[in-house]
């Protein structure tokens, strides 16, 4: 494998979601496959998306305490914290390309994060921004990617 990838929240809460019958198991293969490679990254802003989905909007949810066991593992993955650089890389990521503000957060911590990959189901697959390639993890799968 060749490349860091940064997972974007949707992926960990479907890995999660056991009502997406179809999206739950491909999420599972691309977070098997990083903890294989030890190759995935996040950021806080993840992990606390991901905890506020899991715990709060999610039917049937996760207790608070299997929320936060799955935020201390992914703690392995090194998450970027949010500061001024990577607002500043936002903002400019935002202007130029129009995403949204918490879409566009999410790519400047993969940039920064020096991820070849984004994978995301949010953002338009195979657009590269600054190096960084967004995949969408229910078009293809990681072997697809790494192994071709």
């Amino acid at each position: 494998m060749s490349g860091k990838c940064f997972v974007d929240t949707n992926v960990l809460v479907y890995f999660r979601d056991a009502s997406e019958q179809e999206k739950q198991p491909q999420a599972a293969r691309w977070l098997r496959y990083l903890w294989k490679k030890e190759s995935g990254r996040v950021s806080f802003q993840v992990l606390n998306e991901y905890y506020v989905v899991v715990t709060q909007r999610l039917q049937p949810g996760l207790s608070y305490g299997e929320a936060r066991a799955d935020i201390r593992n992914l703690l392995a993955w090194r998450p970027v914290t949010v500061g001024k650089k990577i607002i500043e890389q936002g903002w400019q990521i935002q202007d130029r390309f129009g995403f949204s503000w918490w879409d566009s957060l999410i790519i400047a911590a993969a940039i920064h994060a020096e991820c070849h990959y984004l994978i995301s189901e949010d953002m338009q697959h195979e657009q590269v921004i600054e190096g960084t390639t967004i995949i969408n993890p229910f078009q293809v799968s990681p072997n697809q990617i790494f192994e071709s």
